[in-house]
């Protein structure tokens, strides 16, 4: 049969035995029959183990031992009950109920580990927050009530053993959902077996002090435990079992509105339920409140330090987005301008010269056009990777658009310039050369008026033949005078 059609008659057939367990009238066969169903699970899980390698082959394999031990217990309390005649609560089937906790616990935490995605240090908060939240209600409502009262010690230890169980597995499952990761219809059905397993704790938890334990004769408190066999058993046998592991498209978790929602809901809990104590006049649960409410406080303060973080990390990408060339990875114009204004205030204050030029790679589009756009790209990159180790500490390469780029060189003179120039056009990448306009600062005159006079010397440059530096000629005095303006060229 079809992988993908297994999983769904075994979970029809599942539900429809859990249907039938509870029409069977009391006796020996129905419990054998209640064991059978959980044993179906453990051998689909320990069959979904023993197809699969690595952590989620391990994963079902600690999940199996865990339905193996429920489904011992169950057959320890079948014998207890109807053959040796004797109250299975407590009894040895505790224990085994009990050892499915941390086999299980273990499997969510190593599925957790592997799914979790970088920087999701936010996720494990999440999760922390919401464990602590969720033990207040469990305290008030089921370990304390089962605090004393009890005939004899290993009562009284069995009975706040499961509902401290159901905390660790419940610390479990949140983490895991915590951390993203794809859901895969067998990730769902395994959290989905794991709450109905929990609702059954509850109930059961309650009804120790004795209430009883079947509703007109139907034993359907028993129908979340068998619910949790059938479901986890699907899960093993779904084509999805082997992707537990898969990690989301979309990276770590995002902290959305259903998110901020549930962990409000969850900070809640702890003034809700003393408000509650206070309203139906029940003893309030002061320390509980008290000690939960100040875990919250610290937690929910180091979750909002965590996404500050997060947020100045993200501004501080942003800004270096924006202030960097994408494909060569040069401080763009942006950055030129800001950092020009600065080298001039440098430049007056200090008394040294600045010089700046602009480079133009030269027949840039015959190579685009002979070896394609990704091979033009490419070159701008290498040579913007080239020049960079060639330049001294203080240099700055910018790239100005296209393929031309601007070098800023505080504290070079127009010969100390032209040599760093030189060195440029020998470290040019593919064989490769590029024309360049340099230009001397007056001290007086604007960026904008020396980018404007190194680009006059870059097309003197281009059109005296090329591969060569172009000195910019003087600004022409503010008074008019007839200083010649035309560059003057000295090829390299």
């Amino acid at each position: 049969m079809d992988g993908s059609r297994i999983w769904r008659f075994y979970l029809l057939g599942g539900m429809l035995a859990v249907g039938g367990y509870v029409l069977l009238p009391y006796g020996i066969a129905r419990d054998a029959f209640y064991a059978s169903i959980g044993l179906a699970g453990v051998a689909a899980s320990l069959a979904a183990a023993a197809r699969l390698r690595g952590a989620v082959g391990l994963s079902w394999a600690l999940m199996g031992l865990g339905l193996l031990g429920a489904s011992t217990g169950d057959l320890m309390w079948l014998y207890y009950d109807h053959i040796a005649g004797v109250d299975p609560f407590p009894s040895p089937a505790d224990f085994a109920y009990l050892m499915q906790y941390p086999f299980v616990t273990a499997a969510l935490l190593l599925l957790a580990r592997h799914r979790r995605a970088p920087g999701a240090r936010g996720a494990l908060l999440d999760s922390a927050i919401v464990t602590v939240g969720l033990v207040l209600p469990y305290w008030v409502l089921l370990i304390e009530p089962n605090i004393g009262g009890h005939d004899s010690t290993s009562t009284q230890v069995v009975a706040l053993a499961y509902p401290l169980a159901d905390v660790v597995l419940l610390a479990g499952l949140v983490r895991l959902l915590a951390v993203g990761g794809l859901r895969t219809p067998s990730f769902q059905l395994i959290t989905l077996a794991m709450l109905s397993l929990l609702a059954g704790d509850v109930v059961f938890i309650s009804l120790i002090p004795g209430v009883g334990e079947e509703v007109s004769g139907l034993p359907i408190w028993d129908a979340p435990f068998l619910l949790s066999y059938v479901v986890w058993g699907a899960a093993a046998l779904h084509p999805s079992a082997g992707d537990l592991l898969r990690a989301s498209p979309d990276g770590a978790p995002v902290f959305t509105t259903r998110r901020l929602f549930m962990l409000t809901v969850v900070v809640l809990l702890a003034p809700g339920t003393l408000a509650a104590q206070l309203l139906a006049g029940f003893p309030l649960s002061a320390w509980p409140v008290t000690i939960t409410s100040a875990l919250l406080f610290v937690l929910v303060v180091a979750r909002m330090g965590d996404l500050l973080h997060r947020l100045q990390e993200q501004a501080r990408m942003l800004d270096e987005v924006a202030r960097t060339d994408t494909l060569t990875g040069l401080p763009n114009r942006r950055t030129l301008d800001a950092q020009l204004a600065r080298e001039y205030e440098s430049a007056e204050r200090d008394g040294t010269p600045l010089s700046l030029a602009i480079l133009d790679l030269d027949h840039f589009k015959q190579f685009n056009d002979t070896r394609g756009h990704q091979a033009g790209d490419l070159l701008l990159a290498g040579a913007a990777t080239a020049w960079s180790l060639t330049l001294g500490g203080r240099d700055m390469l910018a790239r100005y658009g296209g393929e031309e780029f601007v070098l800023v060189m505080p504290g070079r003179g127009p010969d100390g310039a032209e040599r760093l120039l030189a060195m440029l056009r020998a470290a040019t990448p593919e064989g490769q050369t590029f024309s360049a306009g340099l230009a001397l600062w007056d001290g007086r005159e604007r960026p904008s008026d020396l980018l404007h006079r190194a680009d006059l010397a870059l097309y003197a440059a281009k059109g005296a033949g090329r591969d060569r530096v172009v000195r910019a000629a003087p600004p022409v005095p503010p008074t008019g005078s007839c200083t010649d303006s035309s560059p003057s060229v000295r090829t390299q």
